[in-house]
């Protein structure tokens, strides 16, 4: 019992999602010591979904092993090609499997729905004394994910907040740059890839509140946001800051693949139509994020590029270290603190 006590502690414990999967295999692991243990969960867009592993232990395992959250998602099983996992992610039951081992797969729900699976490897068949254990401990997870949600999610549009933006921020800028995938989209492979920082802002959205009320201008938000979701691959990172600014941290191969992915992103709002206010527009400025980077740092200069397409015609995308190149703004050093807004 206080193994048990000991490993839903270390679970509860946890303020930082992306090590919440490793906890969780970790804990069934040195509770059960089966054969395997891991968490897959559903990536990609809607009729290309595919299985992402986050975590995965044997029971020898130092380390839980991963899918690279980078992995071009063609290198990805797709959702049929794993019937056995579907079938439980789709029906929200427990499936086992049984040969000369038996494999448990166990849903793994959120607020927001099951959002993969966990599958346990075993000798024996577990008994129903351990399901209802692993059935506990999954509901705890869910809680856990919940409260982190809670913390580090916009209560309006349900994308990530500033807070774990920072958290995020300082991450990437102390991590080597990571391989890029090549998709249809746009993202080419290179070992030059890196992370880009694109700051979002509706044009002209006071006059919005103001002609269509607030609660209009909510709406507008919450469906700009599922545009943002629906046009932004998985690993990339989408954030509300407050007010009408928008924030999203991207892996390309480079400049020229990071604005084509704004611009893309540009031209979906523009075609929108918004209920009652029909169409709008947003200007969005970007940069790279650079080895040591702090996150004012990085949003100030993308928020100057705004500010440049703001006082350019709106309804644009620049980048930073373009108009540096074309002489129409000071490198950072000489330019120094300037409240732009």
């Amino acid at each position: 019992m206080s193994e048990i006590v000991d490993q839903l502690a270390e679970l509860t414990g946890l303020r930082d999602r992306d090590t919440l999967d490793v906890s969780l295999v970790t804990s069934i692991r040195d509770l059960l010591q089966p054969g395997s243990v891991a968490v897959h969960r559903v990536v990609g867009d809607a009729g290309d979904e595919r299985w992402l592993t986050r975590a995965h232990l044997d029971v020898a395992d130092v380390a839980a092993r991963a899918d690279s959250s980078w992995a071009d998602p063609r290198s990805l099983p797709m959702l049929a090609e794993r019937p056995e996992w579907r079938r439980c992610l789709q029906a929200a039951t427990e499936v086992e499997l049984r040969g000369s081992d038996t494999t448990l797969l166990l849903p793994l729900a959120s607020d927001s729905g099951v959002i993969g699976v966990v599958e346990i490897v075993t000798r024996q068949p577990l008994t129903d004394e351990i399901k209802r254990l692993l059935i506990g401990v999954l509901r705890i997870y869910r809680n856990v994910q919940g409260l982190l949600d809670y913390s580090e999610r916009d209560t309006l549009t349900g994308l990530l907040n500033r807070k774990s933006f920072d958290e995020t921020f300082y991450k990437v800028s102390a991590a080597p740059s990571p391989p890029i995938a090549d998709q249809a989209g746009g993202r080419r492979h290179g070992a030059a890839g890196g992370y880009w920082l694109g700051v979002v802002d509706i044009d002209h959205f006071k006059l919005v509140n103001d002609r269509f009320g607030h609660l209009i201008g909510d709406e507008v938000l919450l469906l700009l946001s599922r545009v943002m979701r629906s046009c932004f691959r998985f690993y990339d990172q989408v954030y509300r800051f407050g007010g009408e600014e928008f924030v999203v941290l991207l892996r390309c191969a480079g400049e020229d693949d990071a604005r084509a992915a704004l611009e893309r992103f540009r031209e979906a709002v523009r075609g929108y139509v918004f209920p009652q206010v029909e169409h709008i527009t947003v200007s969005v400025g970007f940069t790279d994020v650079r080895h040591g980077d702090s996150p004012n740092a990085a949003v100030e200069r993308a928020d100057r590029a705004v500010y440049f397409a703001k006082n350019h015609g709106r309804d644009q995308v620049r980048g930073h270290a373009a108009l540096v190149r074309e002489g129409l703004l000071e490198d950072d050093k000489k330019a120094g603190d300037i409240d732009l807004f």
